[in-house]
């Protein structure tokens, strides 16, 4: 982001704080759809999604105070969206389950993928149980460290790395699937 975009941004974001609805709005309009894309990779659910975004937002402009400049305010609210979908997904009653049995292929032994529609991975990714879909989302699409992804989740780092795998095996046989190819 230029120079010019960070000093329009801190303006708008000084204007909120001081309870401008124009500026919040402006804001809004600047990062809803960013934070949305977050929200339904999390969630998967177009509804619960929208309520989650409308909640992170409130949140936000009610905290704008704690907003220290420290990172991007993207950056920031991104973090509100995410902490939003996992407290959503706990009130879900969602377990995240160690799944240390389970035959999960190295990562070593990837091979080359085919081209795909990134449309079919992205649905495909929605299919995915909820719990390893959270763990692909927050590292693969996110940029979280499997340590991050424990301490939010609140689980082990065992758990987040086997639940990414996992992610990964069963998309890999949904998109085999998909495509009818076999390697």
């Amino acid at each position: 982001m230029g120079k010019a975009n960070v000093e329009i941004h801190a303006k708008l974001i000084n204007s909120a704080r001081k309870g401008d609805q124009q500026s919040m709005y402006r804001l809004y309009k600047l990062y809803v759809q960013a934070m949305y894309n977050t929200c339904i990779r999390m969630v998967s659910n177009q509804y619960d999604a929208e309520d989650i975004i409308q909640e992170s937002f409130v949140k936000a402009f009610n905290n704008l105070d704690s907003f220290r400049g420290e990172s991007s305010f993207g950056s920031w609210l991104k973090r509100i969206v995410v902490n939003q979908s996992i407290t959503f997904l706990r009130k879900k009653k969602q377990d995240f389950l160690e799944i240390e049995s389970m035959q999960i292929p190295n990562e070593d032994e990837e091979e080359n993928i085919p081209k795909i529609d990134p449309s079919v991975i992205h649905e495909s990714i929605k299919t995915l149980p909820e719990k390893a879909r959270v763990v692909l989302n927050l590292y693969l699409l996110e940029g979280y460290r499997h340590k991050e992804i424990a301490e939010i989740l609140e689980i082990t780092v065992s758990t987040s790395k086997s639940q990414y795998l996992r992610a990964k095996h069963l998309l890999r046989e949904k998109l085999k699937k998909e495509i009818r190819y076999e390697y």
